[in-house]
């Protein structure tokens, strides 16, 4: 064969494109396609990874949020049965040295709760709101305080942004 029966002719439509030409092209087309799917499905587990990872990381924190916030609510009746007894605490008894150290006790307790996050719900005076009150009654008042929290019969608290106990609180209502 000579050097120019090699070369397709484009003028020829029987020499432009021999069956092993063709061939060649779907091959390559074909290639393409599944180069195309290893890509789309390298980046699905890419993002599938990272969706797994991000809500493991988000689900630990909350547990370990659950954790702690379970404990502190164990806490919450020492402190409140410590602060009955710093309550009913007699004269005689408060002049003694050893009540000088057990007043350390509720400092020390708060400021382990402030540092868990933990705050105190301010109920007294302020309107109820029963996300963070739990009325157990009503009591006859002004008419400038109904709907205000009128006494507060347990502490209620806070964790950061959420309710850890609700504060057990008696409600003004306006007589008529």
């Amino acid at each position: 064969m000579s050097d120019q029966s090699m070369h397709t002719n484009p003028e020829n439509p029987e020499t432009a494109a021999t069956p092993a030409t063709d061939d060649v092209q779907e091959r390559i087309a074909a290639l393409e396609k599944e180069a195309a799917e290893y890509k789309d499905a390298a980046l699905r587990a890419t993002a599938d990874y990272r969706n797994l990872k991000r809500r493991y990381d988000t689900e630990r924190v909350e547990l370990i949020s659950r954790a702690s916030a379970a404990v502190l609510l164990k806490l919450l009746p020492v402190v409140d049965d410590h602060a009955r007894a710093m309550e009913s605490v007699t004269p005689a008894v408060a002049e003694s040295m050893w009540y000088g150290g057990f007043k350390l006790i509720p400092q020390k307790l708060q400021q382990l709760l402030e540092s868990e996050g933990v705050t105190v719900i301010e109920s007294l005076g302020k309107p109820f709101d029963p996300n963070q009150h739990e009325a157990i009654a009503y009591e006859p008042c002004a008419a400038d305080q109904d709907g205000l929290v009128v006494a507060e019969l347990q502490k209620g608290y806070m964790l950061r942004d959420k309710v850890l106990r609700p504060a057990i609180v008696k409600v003004g209502q306006a007589t008529k």
